[in-house]
């Protein structure tokens, strides 16, 4: 017998050999029909897997994240059986689970591949979930494994076995395809219910350039019908809120091949919608004793090897810069913090000095690969509302509570209201990504969850995600279509005051590391732009909106009124245009909509006599006549509202 322990502290005794999907039924039939893997001491399973030790097992379904990695996975198999009973001769690459659904890279040996064929695709796969085969794993010697893939004349899964040993190679079996992997899957086909593949794509092997172009299919799968139908019209709704599509409507940003791949170009109503983001959280900050500071753009190479940067994320910086003076280097910045480092450094610090928080809207350059860049979600050079907090080991906890009330405040005023916090830790196995002391991890560790607990944030803890010199708390923000973004950060360091010599005088007058708090909000002013532009619909708050009214004029007799209106907002800093085309007042509200501008103020003879405006507001239509100053008193008052403290 073996005792399983539940999530609710429930233990049960079985016999050994017992599988989550029993441990289900032994609990209800009902739950069993829901269960598709389980985590067996904090491992994904196949919920068909026998279990043979005592173990903590967790049930996981549709609804839990790894539930549908797993259920996602294994339609990346289906799909594969369905490509070698269409494309017999078909070589396979890897077939993961991604954010939303799966895909396989797969060589056809030549042969092209339509957007038709995906549909017969589609078909096969429906055919054979309907089987209902059982995902079934099975343990195999290597040398079995190499000679059953040089039998299928398959280089891409017998170069994968070059990396593995005896012991750990496991083949899964559905139907008549069986594959290389180490799972875990859900227990049969059928539950499998709604299919849609999405896209054809290239991908080298391996994501290697020097490799051979595969060809990557992508797919989604769902357990109901019902559900596919919601999540392809999310999709539809997704590509009008395409933040690319927005900033070329609204005239915020643009990109030009000229000035280079993933460099971002800011048109004025862009410049403008950036430069209130910053005063927005530039005047939060000032209130919680935060200190403005500028670094260069660039800095000399070792620096960032002081750091640990080049190390770690040199390969994906642009190369050096090398000047006239033999042996002298510089970076474009990758990362803003080895320069505050050196701020701190400059002067002598107390431990009356600290907390020290410096923060800088700071531009840094990372090289992409090309492939990788999307719009402002992914680029080269982008400027991050970077923060760092030198602090006695003793104010670590408070200071970075106070960074997590922060956040909140920042997400809850741009209407982000749905949000969980991920615990990003060490990897459990692999400790040669990291730098610094086991000690000074586990305090770090510890420290970001007290402090998570403690302010009652809903989280999630997830290992092999800290920064490589320390843990750290992400945000994951859920958009209006329900889509998970992870924007904001913080995280706690004792390894980079430990590699620039960091120092304070304490109390007892003898000289102590100072603890650094890394954070950033916004995360990036592109990323969080793009997330904004597309949580919102391009439909941004009145206070951020770049062109906030504009004046509509009924004809040119009343332009000069209508550019005295828009002088008297502008005097109370609201920001507004004249549209004094010679246009019908109908097409200048229409075009006026089109841009999304919060509210339009018409005018004509009524309201030039009683000095007052026709408000209409965007997307509601009239609002009837008011005063211009009553106008400005609900536009100052709105404001006051949406950037409340």
């Amino acid at each position: 017998m073996i005792k399983i322990t539940l999530p609710d502290g429930a233990v049960r005794s079985y016999d050994a050999g017992v599988t989550a999907l029993e441990v289900a039924k032994s609990i209800s039939e009902g739950l069993a029909r829901k269960v598709i893997a389980a985590e067996v001491n904090e491992q994904v399973w196949d919920a068909t897997r026998p279990i043979l030790q005592d173990a903590t097992v967790r049930l996981l379904t549709w609804d839990d994240k790894n539930g549908k990695a797993t259920f996602w996975h294994s339609s990346a198999h289906l799909m594969a059986e369905a490509i070698e009973a269409i494309f017999p001769g078909t070589k396979f690459g890897i077939g993961p689970a991604i954010e939303n659904g799966f895909y396989y890279d797969i060589d056809l040996g030549g042969v092209g591949i339509s957007e038709e064929d995906l549909l017969k695709l589609e078909a096969k796969m429906k055919e054979l979930a309907k089987q209902n085969n059982a995902y079934q794993r099975s343990e195999v010697a290597k040398a079995d494994a190499v000679q059953y893939f040089t039998d299928k004349q398959d280089p891409y899964k017998i170069e994968l076995l070059e990396g593995l040993q005896d012991g750990e190679i496991t083949f899964y079996s559905q139907g008549n395809f069986t594959d290389l992997c180490r799972g875990p899957h859900i227990p049969s086909t059928g539950i499998i219910k709604a299919v849609k593949l999405t896209n054809i794509a290239g991908a080298y092997w391996r994501g290697n350039e020097k490799n051979k172009m595969l060809t990557r299919i992508y797919g989604i799968t769902f357990p109901q019908q019902k559900e596919l139908d919601e999540y392809l019209a999310m999709i539809e709704e997704a590509k009008k809120r395409d933040h690319r599509k927005l900033g070329k409507e609204l005239e915020l940003f643009a990109f030009s091949e000229k000035v280079g791949s993933g460099l971002p170009l800011w048109l004025p109503k862009g410049a403008m919608l950036r430069d209130r983001l910053q005063q927005f959280l530039q005047k939060a900050q000032i209130a919680s004793g935060y200190l403005p500071v500028m670094t260069p753009h660039i800095g000399a190479k070792q620096l960032y090897v002081t750091s640990g940067h080049w190390e770690k994320y040199g390969k994906d910086s642009f190369r050096p810069i090398t000047t006239p003076q033999e042996g002298e280097e510089f970076m474009l910045k990758p990362m803003n913090c080895p320069h505050h480092c050196e701020i701190y450094k400059s002067s002598p610090r107390s431990y009356k000095d600290l907390p020290l928080r410096l923060a800088e809207f700071g531009t840094v350059y990372r090289y992409e690969q090309s492939g990788e860049l999307h719009g402002l979600t992914r680029v080269r050079g982008f400027t991050q509302d970077d923060a760092h907090l030198f602090c006695r080991p003793d104010q670590v906890l408070e200071e970075f509570k106070k960074v997590i009330d922060l956040v909140i405040y920042v997400f809850k005023s741009l209407s982000f209201e749905n949000f969980t916090a991920q615990v990003s830790l060490r990897d459990l196995e692999d400790r040669s990504k990291y730098i610094g002391s086991e000690e000074n991890w586990e305090i770090a560790e510890q420290s970001i969850i007290q402090a998570a607990t403690e302010k009652g944030l809903p989280y999630v803890v997830e290992y092999g995600e800290a920064a490589f010199y320390g843990p750290k708390l992400d945000f994951m923000v859920k958009d209006a279509l329900g889509r998970s973004w992870q924007l904001g950060t913080i995280q706690v360091d004792y390894n980079l005051p430990e590699r620039f010599e960091l120092e304070y005088v304490d109390s007892d007058n003898t000289r102590k590391r100072p603890v650094m708090i890394h954070r950033a909000p916004f995360g990036s002013m592109e990323r969080f732009v793009a997330v904004l532009l597309e949580h919102c619909g391009g439909n941004l708050p009145f206070w951020l909106a770049p062109l906030q009214v504009k004046v509509l004029p009924i004809s040119d007799k009343f332009s000069p009124y209508a550019h005295e209106v828009a002088n008297r907002l502008k005097t109370m800093d609201i920001r507004a245009e004249v549209d004094d085309r010679n246009e019908k007042i109908g097409k200048k509200i229409r075009d006026t909509e089109l841009m999304k501008v919060p509210f339009m103020l018409v005018v004509g003879e009524k309201e030039m006599n009683e000095g007052a405006v026709a408000v209409r507001k965007h997307g509601e239509g009239d609002k009837g006549v008011v005063s211009v100053e009553g106008f400005i008193a609900q536009m100052t008052e709105t404001i006051k509202a949406e950037t409340a403290l």
